[in-house]
């Protein structure tokens, strides 16, 4: 069983504004709840989705600030639905969330699961991974940004599963420590590029390189990598695909779409080490090597 968490660098001095009360006191009542129970039961569609964030909207102010304790597909997490894309997705809809991506990653784990979730913001991808894996998987939820870090690590406290892993980095082109750019409209969005005239706020973070991530835990293999770092996707596995072993490439890679952010052919090189594009979506692409 894995420890709860841990760190590339030495913890970074930066103030949080979370609350870590017991997971329970902050549930869903009254209008937020019934709310909830209607949007998680709609179907997919252009009206539903329009309907939803007019709900949304509306939950998040009767709010008022305050994050709110909810179990989602059997995985427990407090959400703060104000500053985090992320969190207001699986507030009310979770069931549109990556849908085909998440089914077809759970079609491929298997005892000794190992996946790595970089971008892992709270948790979504490394939690319903570790929910379908059995206890001699081995999962990584990695996220650089210090007030979603400690999100991630309390979600990872109220579940059972065990084998999740937090590491307090980014994963970059190289080892050491970076800039990173934050969404302050966004808190889930970072990179160690600016990809939009938002971004205003920066913080220094350590960073450590793909294949030195994978070395320092160990891996003799990786069965699958979700790589969401705003743009960022190609700095990284250039390098990787530079230096790795063949040993450790991963046999499935979910990659946030950012063709236009790539300053090199991403899936050309891809196809060159032997992956094929399987499945493409509104947000992702998923290549697989067998």
């Amino acid at each position: 069983m894995s420890t709860p968490h841990s760190l590339c660098l030495p913890v970074l001095d930066f103030s949080i504004m979370n609350d870590f009360g017991p997971f329970g006191t902050l549930s869903p009542s009254g209008f937020t709840r019934w709310v909830i129970e209607r949007t998680r039961a709609m179907p997919e569609g252009w009206a539903t989705r329009r309907l939803a964030l007019m709900l949304r909207r509306l939950v998040v102010q009767s709010l008022n600030g305050s994050p709110i304790d909810l179990e989602t597909f059997g995985i427990k997490m407090r959400l703060h639905p104000y500053n985090n894309v992320c969190e207001k997705r699986i507030l009310l809809t979770p069931h549109y969330f990556d849908p085909e991506e998440l089914a077809l990653l759970a079609t491929r784990i298997k005892d000794g699961f190992t996946f790595v979730d970089v971008g892992a913001n709270v948790g979504w991808y490394a939690l319903f991974a570790a929910s379908k894996a059995g206890a001699s998987s081995r999962i990584l939820a990695v996220e650089p940004q210090p007030e979603i870090f400690d999100r991630l690590t309390f979600n990872i406290s109220q579940n059972p599963f065990g084998t999740v892993k937090a590491v307090a980095c980014a994963v970059a082109d190289k080892t050491g420590e970076l800039t990173l750019f934050l969404d302050p409209n966004n808190r889930g969005e970072s990179s160690v590029k600016i990809v939009s005239s938002s971004q205003t706020d920066a913080i220094r973070v350590p960073a450590v390189t793909l294949l030195d991530l994978f070395e320092r835990e160990g891996f003799a293999h990786v069965d699958a990598v979700k790589l969401d770092v705003e743009g960022a996707e190609d700095l990284i596995l250039d390098p990787f695909f530079r230096d790795a072993p063949e040993a450790l490439y991963p046999s499935l890679f979910i990659i946030e779409d950012g063709r236009e952010s790539w300053q090199i052919d991403l899936p050309k090189l891809l196809e060159g080490k032997g992956y094929k594009l399987i499945m493409q979506t509104r947000m992702n692409l998923v290549f697989e090597r067998k």
